[in-house]
C-alpha cells in the first residue's frame, strides 16, 4: 500500500449530488451558471435533497416547513448567552448545532423520512443560530425569524432587525446558491465519515462544521478580508502582493485543487462585488480585488476561487468578517445533508488504511533498563 497525501486524486465513493468535470460544476447535472442565474436557494436545496427541481407546490411546501422550523429552542438562546466574550463564530455554531439534537425527539430516528425532515430543520435553524449569536454578543436581543420570506431575506432581517433591500437579498441568495455543494470537499467528507458509522445527522453536520472552521477550507474568505484590510487602499496593492509573492507566501483566495482553469463560481461573485460596490457608492474593495487578481494571475498563473470575491460581497452587505464562514455553513448544510442522506441510503463504513512509515522490529524494554 502506498499513501496518497491529502487523498488527492483518490475516488472515495460514488455520488449523484454534484460533479466537477473538466472544470464545470453541476448540481444534479445542472450547470452552476444556469442555477446562479435563475434558481433561488430554496430551489437548490430541494434539488440537492430530491434530485430534481421542485414544482410550484413542492417549493411552497418546503418554504412552509422552513418557516415552521426556523425558530430555535429558548435553551439554545440561553446557551449562546453563556458563551465567553470573543468566542469564535464557527465554534459557537458548532456547539449550538450539536446541542440542537438534545431538543429534537426525532434525533435518533434513522428512518429516511425522519432524516429528510431533520435536514430541513437544520437548514431552517442555522441562519437563526448565526444571527442570534451575532446579536447576543453585541448585547442585543435576538430577532425572531419571519414567515413568508426567503432564507436570504430572513437572515439579513434577523441580523439587523431591519427589512433588507431587495438587491442585498438577491446578492446573498445567489451567494448561497454558489456555496451549496461542491462534491467531496473536506467538510462533506467529514460528514459522510461520521454518519457512515450510523451516527445521527446532527453529529454529521457538527463534524462538517468542525472541518469547515479551518482556514484552508471555509475560513479562506475571512482571510481574504484580513488581507484587504491590511492592504488598506488600491495604492498599496502592488507593493503588498509583490512582497508576498517574492517571499513565496500564500495569497488566500487563489487556486483550487480541483480546478486548473479557474473556479466557475468566482465570476458570479466578482460581478456581484462590482454591483454592490456601485450600489453603495464604494468600489474600493472591488477595485482592490481586481488589482490583486491581475497581479497574482499574471505572475503566478493562479486564478481566484469562490472565497476571493465573496469577501468583498459580504462586506458590502454589512456582514462582519467573522460571520463569512458561518454564512458558508448556512448554504453548505444543504449539500452536507444531501450527502448524509445519500450515505445512509447505501451505507458502508468508511475505514481507509494508512501506509506505515514508523520503526520496525522493536522490542519492549523493561522500565529499569530505559
Amino acid at each position: 500500500m502506498t499513501a496518497t497525501k491529502g487523498l488527492e486524486g483518490i475516488v472515495a465513493t460514488t455520488s449523484s449530488i454534484s460533479s466537477i468535470i473538466d472544470g464545470v460544476l453541476t448540481y444534479r447535472g445542472i450547470n452552476i451558471d444556469d442555477l446562479a442565474a435563475h434558481a433561488t436557494f430554496e430551489e437548490v436545496a430541494y434539488l440537492l435533497w430530491h434530485g430534481k427541481l421542485p414544482t410550484a407546490s413542492q417549493l411552497a411546501e418546503l418554504r412552509s416547513r422552513l418557516d415552521e422550523y426556523a425558530p430555535i429552542p429558548a435553551e439554545i438562546i440561553e446557551q449562546i448567552k453563556l458563551y465567553p466574550d470573543g468566542t469564535n463564530a464557527m465554534a459557537a455554531l458548532r456547539s449550538a448545532v450539536s446541542a440542537l439534537a438534545l431538543y429534537d425527539e426525532a434525533a435518533g430516528d434513522m428512518s429516511a423520512e425522519a432524516n429528510l425532515d431533520k435536514a430541513i430543520k437544520l437548514q431552517a435553524k442555522l441562519p437563526t443560530i448565526v444571527a442570534a449569536f451575532a446579536r447576543i454578543r453585541e448585547g442585543k436581543a435576538p430577532v425572531a425569524p419571519k414567515k413568508g420570506v426567503s432564507i436570504a431575506h430572513n437572515f439579513l432581517y434577523m441580523l439587523t432587525g431591519e427589512e433588507p433591500k431587495e438587491v442585498a437579498v438577491k446578492a446573498l441568495d445567489q451567494a448561497l446558491v454558489l456555496h451549496a455543494d461542491h462534491e467531496l470537499n473536506a467538510s462533506t467528507f467529514a460528514a459522510r465519515v461520521t454518519v457512515a458509522t450510523l451516527s445521527d445527522i446532527y453529529s454529521g453536520v457538527t463534524s462538517a462544521i468542525g472541518a469547515l472552521k479551518g482556514p484552508l477550507h471555509g475560513g479562506a474568505n475571512e482571510a481574504v478580508m484580513v488581507m484587504l484590510e491590511e492592504i488598506g487602499s488600491i495604492d498599496n496593492v502592488e507593493a503588498y502582493i509583490t512582497n508576498k509573492l517574492n517571499n513565496k507566501e500564500k495569497i488566500m483566495g487563489f487556486g483550487h485543487r480541483v480546478y486548473k482553469n479557474g473556479d466557475p463560481r468566482a465570476k458570479h461573485l466578482q460581478k456581484m462585488s462590482r454591483e454592490l460596490g456601485e450600489l453603495t457608492g464604494n468600489l474600493e474593495l472591488y477595485e482592490m480585488s481586481v488589482k490583486i487578481e491581475e497581479l497574482v494571475t499574471g505572475q503566478k498563473g493562479l486564478k481566484p476561487n469562490v472565497d476571493f470575491y465573496s469577501a468583498s460581497v459580504y462586506t458590502s452587505l454589512g456582514i462582519p468578517r467573522d460571520l463569512f464562514t458561518p454564512i458558508f455553513a448556512i448554504s453548505r448544510v444543504s449539500g452536507w445533508t444531501a450527502h448524509i442522506l445519500e450515505q445512509y441510503s447505501d451505507n458502508r463504513l468508511i475505514r481507509p488504511r494508512a501506509e506505515y512509515v514508523g520503526p520496525v522490529n522493536q522490542r519492549y524494554v523493561p522500565i529499569e533498563q530505559r
